[in-house]
């Protein structure tokens, strides 16, 4: 057993290590408090100092360049003085140039090799003035073959500073005098440096002797706090750039620890009382997100609508139930997956790889349709839909599908087709059977004929066997006239025939001519009960369409019937049925013109209803069939009055988009 007083004793040696934490975290906190804006103030202090020494460079270099700049001129000058010196007032004008462009020229000397001034411009200099080392400036100008400059001198009240430049001339390698251009260091100090740093520092050009030659202060004196000096290193001149910069140095404020303690309490609780807000407003956020996936997947999940999400490079990331429920297929063997995909029906699998390069690519197809494959080898047709994806910032990160079952469609779409063509086949017979009575009466006078000649042939026959002499030329002619009639009765039921016989729809190219001939016997035997005359008005050319050639058949029967029956009440000699067709670039056109009683605007309005119908024994299908089965060929039926009394039927089909125009007679 332990002893209770050791226990107590080391609890007690324990408890000041416990504050000692604290209290070391809080000297930390004070040091801190003073540490860092001391450690600011240096940080404020260097960059101050750093900048007057990258702002005085500048200055400097700024300096050097315009006095280089001045001796290039004056070089240019002593070239053409020594080479060709110009005339006096040309002289005069280049001087004045020279002046012009640099503002601090005081003047300028011609010298000749003996010293006397050949030219001048500018403004001499007071009497008296001393110049230092004149002489021995020119002299070693002179030896050395490049410029130099003096010492600057002046800096009296009623002189500012001036600096001379000597600039030797030779020609031929003999010396012939020398250029002097005298400057004004207060005026250089004006013209080149910018106001803004002139009125945070205070300038000075200072001399061997760190006198001021020139100065400027716009701002006020310096506070010798921060400076920096700068030689402009002149080849025989000594001046040096001095810069003072009239800003104090950083203070302190005189409560800052406890501003320092109050601003950080307060900053703490601020940060708290946000971190609670932001962390209560996460919940929150986190809860509602949670409720709307749960939304969204009970939403998604009671769709019929298959949705499918690829990323770019067309790897599956989101389906539905929906979709698996149409593939047969979990998502767990779909999401993730790249192309090929279970799912493609072999017989597609080109168009999906083309589709799918076309993701890859960037592009899709908005909407088109195909077939999917179910596990158990079923095939689904269906309607897909396809969209970027798009992010909260804008790019693209994949393509989202919604994709429809549509084999209900399909039935229903064949079953359509198949009572379609049922109907067009009741109305080709009721066509036959409105002109059996007229098909009879047309097939009874070649099979009359027939039997007159076969008698004929017959008795020829007869008299032969009771020794009448036999004449072949009589017999062929009955026999040749016989065929004729069996021939012209055959072509009529072979055009009832290929008329009524219920066919697939074919479609294929088909020249207009053909079609009106193909019908012109049955619309003739209609025109000729009714004494109606047909005229056709065909172009020589007339391109093709693609069309199925018995269903334009029945759209031109239909329509000459009509037409036929509205002139029952016209005269014998005003009944006129006129075909025409014409084309343009896109469509040909087929008009169908009688001159009867006209349509009534009422009954124009309910003209192609189904069931609707003007004749009492009509069963209102034949317009709407003929628009049905312009419409199947992509094509428009329309009608307009006619001006000279009728009606005008017009149905227009569209050229086939490929290959050119033919010439079908």
């Amino acid at each position: 057993m332990k002893n209770p007083f050791s226990l107590r004793r080391r609890a007690n040696l324990a408890r000041p290590w416990r504050w000692l934490v604290p209290v070391l975290l809080v000297l930390l906190f004070l040091a801190v408090l003073f540490w860092l804006p001391w450690q600011a103030r240096q940080m404020e202090s260097n960059e101050r100092q750093e900048q007057l020494i990258a702002d005085t460079l500048w200055v400097e270099q700024t300096l050097r360049f315009e006095l280089a700049r001045s001796e290039e001129a004056l070089a240019t000058l002593g070239t053409d003085l020594v080479g060709k010196p110009p005339a006096p007032t040309v002289l005069q004008a280049r001087l004045a140039q020279l002046f012009k462009n640099g503002p601090e020229l005081r003047r300028v000397l011609w010298l000749g090799p003996d010293g006397d001034v050949l030219a001048r411009h500018g403004t001499d200099l007071p009497a008296g003035t001393s110049v230092p080392s004149q002489g021995e400036t020119r002299e070693m100008a002179r030896l050395t073959r490049v410029g130099r400059y003096t010492e600057p001198y002046g800096a009296t009240a009623h002189l500012p500073g001036m600096l001379d430049y000597y600039l030797p001339l030779y020609r031929d390698g003999t010396y012939a005098g020398s250029l002097l251009a005298t400057y004004s260091l207060k005026v250089l100090l004006d013209e080149t440096v910018p106001w803004w740093f002139a009125q945070d520092n205070a300038l000075a050009l200072l001399d061997r002797n760190d006198m001021p030659v020139a100065a400027r202060a716009d701002g006020g004196p310096g506070r010798g706090i921060y400076t920096h000096r700068r030689p402009l290193d002149l080849p025989g001149a000594s001046i040096v750039l001095a810069t003072d910069s009239v800003k104090n140095a950083p203070r302190l404020l005189p409560n800052l620890l406890v501003g320092s303690v109050i601003v950080l309490a307060l900053g703490l609780l601020l940060s708290l009382v946000t971190l609670w807000r932001h962390i209560s407003r996460t919940l929150a956020a986190e809860s509602a997100l949670r409720q709307q996936m749960a939304f969204r997947t009970a939403m998604e999940n009671s769709l019929i609508t298959g949705l499918r999400a690829r990323d770019l490079e067309g790897r599956v990331t989101y389906v539905n139930k929906a979709f698996c429920t149409m593939v047969g297929l979990p998502p767990e063997e779909l999401v993730g997956k790249k192309p090929p995909m279970p799912y493609w029906a072999p017989e597609v699998r080109g168009d999906y790889e083309e589709r799918f390069a076309g993701v890859l690519a960037g592009t899709i197809t908005p909407q088109f349709e195909t077939v999917f494959q179910r596990s158990d080898g079923v095939r689904v047709p269906v309607l897909v839909f396809e969209a970027p994806l798009v992010d909260s910032r804008g790019d693209q990160t994949g393509w989202m599908s919604s994709i429809l079952d549509i084999t209900d469609r399909k039935k229903a779409e064949e079953l359509n087709r198949q009572q379609q063509e049922k109907l067009e086949a009741s109305a080709r017979l009721a066509t036959m059977g409105e002109i059996s009575s007229m098909l009879a009466h047309e097939l009874n006078q070649p099979l009359a004929a027939i039997s007159s000649y076969t008698a004929g042939a017959l008795n020829v026959l007869e008299r032969a066997d009771k020794a009448v002499p036999f004449e072949p030329t009589s017999l062929r002619r009955a026999l040749e006239q016989a065929r004729q009639q069996a021939q012209r009765a055959g072509q009529i039921i072979k055009s009832v025939h290929e008329f009524v016989k219920k066919s697939e729809p074919h479609r294929e190219p088909v020249a207009i001519r053909d079609v009106i001939e193909g019908v012109r016997a049955l619309i003739e035997l209609q025109a000729r009960q009714s004494y109606v005359v047909l005229q056709l008005d065909l172009p020589a050319q007339l391109p093709p369409v693609l069309a199925d050639r018995v269903m334009l058949e029945q759209v031109l029967l239909n329509l000459t019937r009509n037409g036929i029956e509205a002139m029952a009440g016209v005269p014998p000699e005003g009944r006129i049925l006129e075909i025409a067709a014409s084309a343009d670039a896109a469509r040909v056109a087929v008009s169908v013109i009688d001159h009867g009683h006209g349509i009534a605007p009422d009954v124009a309005e309910r003209l192609f209803s189904p069931f609707f119908s003007t004749k009492a024994e009509g069963m209102g299908m034949g317009l709407s069939i003929c628009r049905t089965a312009i419409e199947f060929h992509g094509g428009t039926l329309t009608h307009a009055p006619n001006p000279g009394g009728g009606t005008v039927f017009t149905f227009s089909l569209p050229r086939p988009a490929t290959g050119g125009p033919a010439e079908l007679q």
